[in-house]
């Protein structure tokens, strides 16, 4: 019988932990129930609701974490604490006054999904490399479904110029290419996300490296590559090597909640570009000011526009994340001083 030990818990991490009560690692999520394995198998349990429900600074438990639990081995456990997390992915909580809500935590690493059809998007797969940064494990972009393609050289160009320093590979759950090369990830005791879009191929790997048809599998449309999600709730699957991997439906829904860090990560020659800059004017918004060097970097080609364009945009949704009544008000605050611009200029 399996042990904690082997769903990557140990006795001294994480250190605040009291570990006065039984340990367990939820395994599925639920919308009340919970499913979890601990040192006495396998355990149903629901949360100790005062614990939860009148604490705001409770972390709400979900796939992935470890929690203490009251176990009764004659029906539904009780979960009362939830460990400190050393990784997570988290939403907006669609419950007022809650903040964050976490979809997936105490992973090792991200498996950024996209496959080599028409899924393929630079800018996703940028916004998913915040993401991944943000969460505190290691990214590693996975291209699915290369049977599809002849040639995928200039898509791998691509993705390892937009992902510098990141793991790449191009694999088919189809016909099992590219699927040894992941071996240096999915080793005992670690722990693998997937984040990916819909259609993409998340089922069909995991079932491929689970030798078993754990998931069900849709096909895409025809006619624009698109599938929809067959994930129905958040599971962590233990694998024949020993890995677990967690597939969540959330990750469609995640924003770029306090993503600062994260897009540092993607954008580190961007934000080195500009910690360099010294325009004319301190206040520079780098947009029609004179004496702007990004301007001129932009122009002469020493600042890719593309790369530039792609960071802007990813910051307006990190502030729209963050803080959606400031973004909106600063929105707004922007549009007036537009149209008053150009009124002036109609005047002119």
């Amino acid at each position: 019988m399996l042990k904690l030990t082997d769903y990557g818990f140990t006795p001294n991490t994480p250190p605040e932990a009291t570990q006065t009560a039984p340990i367990a690692r939820i395994t599925a999520v639920h919308r009340e129930r919970y499913e979890l394995v601990s040192d006495a198998g396998a355990v149903s349990a629901k949360l100790k609701s005062g614990k939860y429900l009148n604490n705001s600074d409770t972390l709400f438990p979900t796939v992935g974490d470890f929690v203490e639990i009251d176990y009764n081995p004659a029906g539904d456990s009780r979960i009362i604490a939830t460990l400190p997390r050393k990784t997570f992915f988290s939403r907006r909580d669609p419950t007022p006054g809650r903040g964050e809500q976490a979809i997936a935590a105490n992973f090792d690493y991200v498996f950024i999904m996209q496959s080599l059809n028409r899924d393929f998007n630079i800018s996703r797969l940028e916004r998913y490399l915040a993401l991944a940064w943000q969460s505190g494990a290691v990214p590693c972009v996975i291209l699915t479904k290369s049977d599809l393609v002849e040639d995928s050289g200039e898509q791998l160009r691509q993705v390892e110029a937009a992902a510098a320093g990141v793991s790449v590979y191009a694999v088919s759950a189809k016909t099992g290419a590219g699927l040894d090369a992941l071996s240096d990830f999915i080793k005992p005791r670690k722990t693998i996300v997937f984040l990916g879009s819909s259609g993409v191929g998340k089922s069909s790997l995991v079932n491929a490296l689970m030798n078993d048809e754990v998931m069900a599998v849709k096909e895409i449309r025809e006619d624009d590559s698109k599938g929809r999600h067959t994930t129905t709730h958040r599971q962590l699957f233990m694998l024949p090597s020993g890995a677990m991997l967690i597939d969540t439906p959330g990750m469609r829904e995640l924003g770029l909640w306090e993503a600062d860090e994260g897009l540092g990560e993607v954008f580190a020659d961007v934000e080195e570009f500009l910690a360099s800059a010294s325009c004319k004017f301190s206040d520079c918004r780098h947009e029609s000011e004179p004496g702007c060097e990004i301007k001129s970097a932009l122009e002469n080609g020493e600042l890719s526009r593309e790369r530039w364009e792609s960071y802007l945009k990813l910051k307006q949704d990190v502030s729209f994340s963050e803080d959606k009544a400031e973004y909106l008000r600063l929105k707004s605050a922007r549009n007036k001083e537009i149209a008053m611009l150009s009124k002036s200029m109609r005047v002119l």
